[in-house]
C-alpha cells in the first residue's frame, strides 16, 4: 500500500542525494542504489560536465528531481525562463515528480538562496497555491512541496504550520515531500509536539519522505544536512511510514560529505522501518 497519485502509485525504495564527492566511486563500483536525487538548479544548464555526469547516470539509475529556487511562496510570479529550463530537464530525467519546497526566498527579482519560512495566513495558502498548480500545468508532472525547517516566526500567523500545509497542497491538489528531520528542528526551535503535526498531514498525498542529520546549539537546533539521522528522528519516520505506508524516502547528506560507503549505510537504516506488512496506523 500507499502509493499514490502525487508518486505515480510507485514506492521506489530509499535513495540518495547525488552529490560531487562520490562521482568517482559511482562511476567506478556502480553501486546497487535504488535511485538519486539531483538538485535541478545544478543540472539546469544547456551542456558541459553536468549533464555529461547526469546521462551517465541515468544510463543505470532512477533519478528524482528536487528543486531549491521555485519560492512557491513569494509575491512575485513564476520566473518562465527558469520554468523553461525546468522542464527541459525534466524530459531529459523522467523524473516520476518533482519537488520544491514550501517556502519564499525571493522580492522583484534578487534572489535570497534562503528557504524562509512563510507567514500562516490564508491569502498566502492561496496565492501559493495558484503559483504550484501553474507550475505544474506547464512542467506536465506531479509536484510535491517539502515542509522546511524554521527558526523564525510571524505575529501575523492565522494557523499552525501543518494547519498551513495542509490548506496549500488542497487548494494546489499537490503532493507532499515529508521532511522528519525539519519538522523536528522546527519543533524543537518553536516548542510544538512532532507527531501532532504528523498526525496532521493527509497521508495520501505524501509522495516522497526525507530524513537528515542537524546541528544542535544552545538555543536552537539548526537544519544542517552534515551529520547522521538522530534517533527522535527516526522515530518519527517510523511513525510516518505507520501512517503513510512504505513511501520513497531519501537521506540528505550535504554538507562534510563523507564517503559514499557511509553515506549509503545510514540511507540503508530506513529499510528497518519499511516491509510488505508495515502496519499502518488509521487516519
Amino acid at each position: 500500500m500507499p502509493a499514490n497519485r502525487f508518486n505515480g502509485y510507485t514506492d521506489l525504495g530509499v535513495g540518495i542525494g547525488l552529490r560531487i564527492p562520490h562521482y568517482q566511486h559511482i562511476f567506478a563500483n556502480k553501486p546497487v542504489v535504488d535511485w538519486f536525487e539531483i538538485i535541478s538548479e545544478n543540472f539546469m544548464v544547456d551542456g558541459g560536465r553536468p549533464l555529461e555526469v547526469l546521462d551517465q547516470i541515468l544510463e543505470r539509475y532512477r533519478v528524482v528531481q528536487h528543486g531549491v529556487s521555485m519560492y512557491f511562496g513569494s509575491a512575485e510570479r513564476l520566473n518562465r525562463d527558469h520554468l523553461r529550463r525546468l522542464k527541459a530537464l525534466v524530459k531529459r530525467t523522467n523524473t516520476p515528480w518533482l519537488t520544491d519546497h514550501l517556502c519564499w526566498g525571493s522580492v522583484d527579482g534578487r534572489y535570497t538562496h534562503d528557504l524562509l519560512p512563510m507567514p500562516y495566513t490564508f491569502e498566502a495558502a492561496r496565492v501559493t497555491a495558484r503559483k504550484i498548480r501553474e507550475a505544474r500545468d506547464f512542467l506536465e508532472v506531479p509536484i510535491a512541496v517539502e515542509n522546511v525547517s524554521s527558526y523564525a516566526e510571524f505575529h501575523v500567523s492565522q494557523m499552525t504550520e501543518w494547519e498551513f500545509l495542509n490548506e496549500v497542497v488542497e487548494r494546489a491538489d499537490c503532493g507532499i515531500l515529508l521532511d522528519v528531520n525539519n519538522i523536528y528542528v522546527s519543533s524543537r526551535n518553536h516548542s510544538f509536539n512532532p507527531y501532532e503535526y504528523l498526525n496532521s498531514v493527509p497521508p495520501e498525498r505524501v509522495a516522497q519522505i526525507h530524513v537528515a542529520g542537524h546541528s544542535k546549539y544552545e538555543k536552537y537546533i539548526l537544519d544542517t544536512h552534515d551529520h547522521p539521522v538522530i534517533t527522535p528522528v527516526w522515530k518519527l519516520y517510523d511513525h510516518a511510514i505507520r501512517r503513510c505506508g512504505n513511501t520513497a524516502t531519501l537521506l540528505e547528506w550535504d554538507d562534510r560529505i563523507p564517503s559514499f560507503e557511509r553515506v549509503h549505510a545510514e540511507a540503508r537504516k530506513a529499510e528497518k522501518f519499511r516491509s510488505a506488512d508495515v502496519e499502518l496506523i488509521p487516519g
